[in-house]
């Protein structure tokens, strides 16, 4: 992250690089904004959200500093509202990625409907790779909207296999980084046979590779994957769901 946005331009400079200078900036700053003006895609649609917000959150972490993220709703100037990233995500994760109406409606798509459903997993694990705004539950609701649902799983398997087996995978890994505890402890173990199903290992425990080699969505394509090298540390909580 720091790398790729270390690149300075105005004042007779184009493109020069200043990664020490963005390092100070990262290490001093308090907060962190990061607005959304439109409302075609929410944060669990698009990868660069949390390249964009993960990305500073992991670099101020490296740094020694914990800024606040922001992630506000400019969609209507006249209305702005302005959610932290953890907000955002329990916004996103109640009213779109659980919500059985959003789920109805990419069934009708096929393939694409359970991309679209391996793609959120993705891009919630991601997130919680990367920053503190994903908490156990988020996964628990996303674990029961589509793989506790018989419907909705047997979906998936019958129109697009390699989504079920990366769902799982993905699911398999943040229990592996210890970003989810599941509430029952067969879970795990149902993931990864589910996961192994089609085309072999898939769970780091049943690889012999490092933490930074972790599973690549590569036969979804357009999905945007996330392998983070470094993972906020988190303490294994089942408190008070938000």
């Amino acid at each position: 992250y720091l790398d790729a946005s270390a690149s300075v331009y105005g004042e007779g400079l184009d493109g020069q690089q200043d990664r020490a200078g963005l390092e100070a900036r990262v290490a001093a700053a308090d907060a962190f904004v990061h607005q959304q003006d439109h409302r075609e895609l929410d944060l669990l649609e698009g990868g660069e959200y949390a390249g964009h917000e993960g990305g500073f959150a992991v670099a101020a972490a490296t740094l020694g500093a914990a800024p606040v993220l922001y992630h506000p709703d400019t969609a209507e100037p006249g209305k702005p509202k302005v959610r932290t990233v953890a907000e955002e995500v329990r916004r996103v994760v109640r009213g779109r990625a659980a919500n059985p109406k959003w789920i109805a409606g990419v069934m009708r798509h096929g393939y694409k409907g359970a991309f679209e459903i391996a793609a959120t997993v993705d891009y919630l694990f991601a997130f919680a790779a990367t920053t503190n705004a994903v908490r156990h539950h988020h996964f628990d609701q996303l674990y029961g909207a589509y793989i506790e649902d018989d419907a909705v799983r047997g979906f998936i398997a019958e129109n697009n296999p390699p989504a079920l087996k990366e769902i799982a995978a993905r699911f398999c890994e943040a229990v592996d980084r210890g970003l989810w505890a599941p509430r029952r402890n067969s879970t795990y173990d149902a993931l990864r046979q589910m996961a192994e199903r089609s085309t072999g290992p898939a769970c780091m425990s049943t690889r012999s590779s490092s933490p930074g080699s972790t599973w690549m969505p590569g036969s979804s394509p357009g999905m945007t994957t996330f392998d983070a090298d470094v993972t906020l540390g988190r303490s294994i909580s089942t408190g008070a769901e938000e």
